[in-house]
């Protein structure tokens, strides 16, 4: 998967991701407003069909739509493209700059390992 999302199809696919199943009207609801129009947000899940990011099944008259990629799966690869050009593919200068750019002391960050270490085990 290399494949991009504009930030009008990641929006819509927040909302998927936190749904797991929706029909266009339940997409919009969950959008801030001003709402989009209906139509522009069919057009945008038919493109992430197309890009295979959402699948669709009948539902009555109309169709649900549900996230074919898992948001960890693409949060990792969004992740990596960021840490390749921005920090030479250093993992150590991407979180380095966090650290700096969020001002954090040596606790906060030992809490962040501790949780990542838990998390692993």
């Amino acid at each position: 998967m290399e494949k991009q999302l504009t930030k009008a199809e990641e929006q819509i696919m927040q909302v998927l991701w936190d749904l797991e199943v929706a029909s266009v009207k339940e997409v919009i609801d969950q959008l801030p407003k001003p709402k989009p129009a209906y139509n522009t947000v069919s057009t945008i899940i038919r493109i992430l069909e197309t890009k295979e990011f959402v699948g669709h099944k009948a539902k009555g008259r109309g169709y649900v739509y549900h996230p074919l990629v898992k948001k960890s799966s693409y949060s990792n690869q969004s992740l990596q493209k960021i840490m390749d050009g921005y920090f030479g593919g250093s993992f150590k200068s991407m979180v380095s700059f966090f650290v700096q750019k969020n001002d954090m002391d040596v606790s906060e960050l030992e809490s962040v390992l501790k949780e990542i270490n838990q998390k692993k085990e």
